[in-house]
């Protein structure tokens, strides 16, 4: 899943958003379960990105009518 920047999020409407922020939502769960799990992590920095993603769309989201 790609980083999404403010101006993206901008430029998209209130359904794309919510279903971004649910598709990255699922992908950082699975990212999650398998760390818990014990399997190695392809990009450690991925998890911490998702993170910041899923926070910018929630702050940008009250913007966005």
């Amino acid at each position: 899943m790609a980083i999404l920047r403010k101006k993206e999020i901008r430029q998209m409407d209130r359904k794309e958003i919510d279903k971004r922020l649910q598709e990255i939502s699922l992908e950082l769960a699975k990212e999650k379960a398998n760390v818990q799990i014990g399997s190695s992590v392809k990009s450690p920095g991925k998890i911490r990105e998702m993170r910041k993603t899923i926070a910018r769309i929630k702050t940008m989201r009250k913007d966005v009518v």
